[in-house]
């Protein structure tokens, strides 16, 4: 395990790079399950479907405007998951050095990592919601961010470092909680590694097949603890005003019930699995690549 890790820096860009190009697979999701959690309720009206917002976000630009925001979606892995990745890692190598390295040290593990990596990935999750919310909001209230960086900047002289952290709370929280997400697929792995699978009459090695079923696991367990804390970030990190998260929690339980909570999971589910499978497939190919030339310069 030591001599895994012994060429990869902790601030390496291999997670960063890795989330990035998943995250650029699965972009049109997290596009629709945004639009979902910040779009306002119409009272009597039918309540709009992820399958309606993406046909409706196709029809108008076609697969360009499916990728509204994907500058803040790579911005934000570079950020939140080279943090979150990387701190992990490391700390699931120094318990496993220690002989401690058990499902629920794992868990906790994960679980910090993924608040580390909320902090550092705030602002780019504030440009990632305005920037993929905008089209829903009355044109003269619209951010019109034309991409990340543009946006960062634009951000900074309108609202100063408190726009930064608009939202960390209920984000920091959020991204502890989806610590859940890889402390879940560690221990779903570890548990379906060599069991046979009785439909196809195969035993799960350490491959694709593996990561996939575990990652699905890990994804519906880490959507639904996330759900309640994504959607209120999406809803506070959307407002440009002094709104506190207590008067969007209770302005949106009278107006929708507590159902409203849990806006934008199928996407958000839909999203989740692929983009971890994603994730893992990349981060190794990238890893191999670094070892090679590593063993080729050393």
């Amino acid at each position: 395990m030591a001599q895994q890790h012994r060429g990869y820096p902790f601030w390496s860009v291999t997670w960063g790079v890795a989330a990035s190009l998943a995250a650029c697979c699965t972009h049109p999701l997290d596009l629709v399950k945004v639009r979902m959690q910040t779009l306002k309720p119409v009272p009597e009206a039918k309540p709009i479907s992820a399958v309606t917002i993406l046909r409706g976000t196709f029809a108008k630009s076609g697969v360009r405007s499916l990728y509204t925001g994907v500058t803040a979606s790579i911005l934000r892995q570079m950020t939140y998951s080279l943090v979150r990745l990387g701190s992990y890692e490391k700390m699931k190598l120094s318990l496993s050095r220690e002989g401690r390295a058990n499902s629920w040290r794992l868990l906790l593990a994960a679980m910090v990592a993924g608040g580390l990596g909320g902090v550092a990935g705030n602002p780019a999750d504030v440009l990632l919601v305005r920037m993929t919310s905008d089209v829903s909001r009355p044109p003269e209230k619209r951010y019109n961010y034309p991409n990340a960086l543009t946006g960062l900047v634009s951000l900074l002289r309108s609202e100063g470092m408190r726009g930064l952290a608009r939202g960390a709370g209920p984000n920091v929280v959020r991204k502890t909680l989806a610590g859940s997400q890889v402390g879940s697929y560690d221990f779903f792995k570890s548990k379906l590694m060599h069991k046979v699978i009785p439909v196809f009459n195969t035993k799960l090695n350490d491959s694709i097949l593996l990561h996939s079923i575990s990652s699905c696991l890990a994804g519906l367990v880490a959507t639904t603890v996330c759900a309640p804390a994504d959607v209120l970030k999406s809803r506070l990190m959307s407002q440009s005003g002094d709104i506190g998260l207590m008067k969007v929690l209770k302005r949106s339980l009278r107006d929708e019930g507590p159902r409203f909570l849990f806006r934008g999971w199928t996407p958000a589910f839909v999203r989740l699995g692929p983009n971890t499978v994603l994730l893992f497939v990349f981060f190794e190919q990238l890893k191999k690549g670094w070892d090679t030339v590593t063993l080729e310069f050393s």
